[in-house]
């Protein structure tokens, strides 16, 4: 069965609600890491909104609830998926007894989301290669970790580990001119 593309960034509260959604679709997200959402996230979060949009898809309880109103205020375009309480509860009794979106069964999500996805366009020619990062000095070189943290300043969107970075880069769109651009100033 071949997934279905969603074209925009889906914030999720965590690691398992990604890989839930990643069992039905090709999909990217911006997991907030529970109810520590910060500054820093709402800007990156404003910033995929501008780029590809963003589907707010948070559990169907207080915490979930409270980071959708965070992120409501803040960027106010942003399109919302909704779970009931009863399709984001665990389905057996050994998986506890919280309510997420790690829960929800296919039907469920496609019905939560259907209503806001928007269609996927396929144009995006992200042009970066892992020999590119080397070249840069983004991998493997002795300074590499403080390329990648003045890069992540330099674009706004945040630190990421080697292994991460050119999934945050086609993530945010941003093209080798660009990457060259702001590396040639470091």
């Amino acid at each position: 069965m071949s997934k279905i593309k969603i074209q925009e960034v889906i914030v999720v509260e965590g690691k398992d609600d990604t890989a839930n959604l990643r069992r039905f679709y090709e999909v990217d997200t911006y997991e907030t890491r529970g109810s520590a959402i910060n500054e820093d996230d709402l800007e990156r979060i404003d910033k995929l909104n501008k780029l590809r949009g963003v589907i707010v898809f948070t559990d169907p309880d207080y915490n979930g609830e409270r980071i959708r109103k965070i992120i409501m205020e803040a960027v106010p375009t942003a399109k919302h998926a909704f779970l009931n309480r009863g399709e984001a509860s665990p389905k057996s009794k050994t998986r506890g007894r919280s309510l997420g979106v790690e829960h929800a069964n296919f039907e469920d999500i496609q019905k939560a989301l259907a209503g806001v996805l928007g269609s996927y366009d396929d144009d995006n020619q992200f042009d970066i290669s892992k020999s590119d990062l080397v070249k840069l000095g983004l991998l493997m070189g002795s300074d590499s970790r403080k390329r990648r943290e003045y890069l992540g300043e330099a674009f706004r969107i945040g630190y990421c580990n080697g292994k991460q970075l050119l999934k945050r880069l086609e993530l945010f769109g941003i093209t080798l001119e660009e990457l060259e651009e702001v590396m040639e100033k470091y």
